[in-house]
């Protein structure tokens, strides 16, 4: 007996240790993938500069000429911007719209009547003077306003087109997200920047676009960025479908759509935040330079890429409501979803499974990407915020993905409805459920 028990605990270190091996191997690939595609970045010659409007970036931009290029890649609407404020006495801050009316006695009624809906909406539009001011910090229309001076900008237009969409990043784990995020970008051929916030808690991966792009092809572009890198970074989490900006394809009635906060922001920036940064997370010396070589996608190659993950079925791996809209329902199978791409990576022969209040699978031996698909087992799109979106009303509070799964250091955790499709998952992948 003592014999039997000695043989199982060397059998259980040895499957552990083969678990670490696996995950150190894992680990590793993703050092040499990443190795590898900064090798080719450094191989590549050095672009010419480009033009914007009819001004050529160099290194040396004089300060019109950076009033322009910051215009042109961080680009919104044009008639409306919101200017960061902060309550000294309660210490609470956001952005609001910046109005000529605002606080003026009998003509603004904030914060009875939102900005949006108010009769009386003088806006100030945006012009080079409030990019200086953004970039220097200060007001320079009032020079006798003591607070700094922060802009943002709303990326959707009123035609519902954007120049940029970014993605933004936070919580704990937000530079392993924002780096795995941007090793995706590379691998896929899309250029694309990491700045880090005001917070320096936080990123915004921005990638900017030649021209204007529609929003829902612009959106899809980073749900389709965001479903291959959670094949490599499962513990992501679906939030991630909810960070983009714009936030929305349709613009809400009425609203402006959401904001993002513009970077370089004169204070932050000598602390080494709201800046853009390379892969070890250093600020780039010359935030000029780098801004005048970022590469920009075309209307075209976004479409491509994305015609292309639709076909494929990589935007959004979750299950899809029924669309009216199917042109040949006939053909799709049952469960209304394409087939999945063929899992690459080392299998175990068994895997635990435990039927409790939830369905536990012990992840500890599996490959990230069979970890993604068994949490998207547990997730589905939201229909009230399709629902929102066709009726041109808010999202906020709504997220596009709900997920039911919960991933724990050594296990996930699933509805005890996903029992089966979980056992047919790792079936499928040659792995024996045990326990099951």
């Amino acid at each position: 007996m003592a014999v039997d028990d000695s043989n199982n605990k060397e059998m259980t270190d040895l499957e552990r240790r083969l678990a670490e091996l696996d995950r150190e191997r894992a680990s590793v690939l993703t050092t040499l993938e990443q190795l590898k595609l900064r090798r080719t970045a450094d191989m590549q010659p050095t672009p010419p500069p480009h033009m914007v409007g009819d001004v050529a970036t160099t290194t040396a931009l004089s300060n019109a000429e950076k009033v322009t290029l910051f215009r042109s890649l961080f680009r919104g609407r044009d008639d409306v911007f919101p200017r960061r404020w902060e309550n000294s006495k309660t210490g609470k801050a956001g952005y609001a719209p910046v109005c000529r009316n605002e606080w003026v006695r009998g003509i603004c009624e904030k914060p009875r009547i939102k900005c949006s809906n108010c009769p009386n909406q003088a806006f100030v539009p945006v012009s080079d003077n409030v990019v200086r001011s953004h970039l220097q910090g200060r007001d320079i229309a009032n020079p006798g306003r003591a607070e700094a001076f922060v802009a943002g900008v709303y990326p959707l237009m009123t035609d519902e087109i954007c120049w940029f969409v970014a993605t933004d990043f936070d919580k704990q784990y937000w530079q392993r997200d924002a780096l795995a995020f941007l090793a995706t970008c590379r691998e896929k051929g899309v250029p694309a920047a990491l700045e880090r916030s005001r917070s320096g808690n936080g990123g915004h991966v921005w990638i900017f676009f030649s021209g204007p792009v529609p929003a829902s092809e612009a959106r899809k572009l980073g749900a389709h960025l965001v479903t291959e890198t959670m094949e490599r970074c499962p513990d992501m989490g679906f939030e991630s479908y909810d960070r983009f900006f714009p936030s929305q394809d349709t613009m809400p009635a009425g609203g402006f759509g959401n904001l993002i906060a513009l970077p370089l922001q004169n204070g932050p920036r000598q602390d080494g935040n709201s800046v853009f940064v390379d892969d070890e997370l250093r600020p780039y010396d010359d935030q000029w330079a780098f801004l005048s070589n970022i590469k920009r996608m075309s209307r075209a190659e976004v479409a491509r890429l994305v015609e292309q993950a639709s076909v494929a079925g990589r935007i959004v791996g979750v299950r899809l409501p029924l669309d009216d809209d199917d042109e040949e329902p006939w053909i799709a199978p049952p469960s209304r979803r394409k087939a999945n791409q063929q899992i690459v990576g080392v299998m175990p022969d068994k895997v635990e499974v435990v039927l409790g209040n939830q369905v536990y699978v012990d992840r500890s031996a599996l490959p990230a990407a069979l970890v993604n698909r068994l949490i998207r087992l547990a997730a589905f799109q939201n229909p009230e915020f399709y629902a929102a979106q066709a009726m041109r009303l808010p999202t906020f509070g709504k997220p596009r993905v709900i997920s039911c799964a919960e991933l724990f250091t050594k296990h996930i955790a699933l509805q005890r409805g996903c029992f089966d499709a979980a056992i047919d998952l790792l079936a499928a992948n040659g792995i024996l459920a045990r326990g099951a």
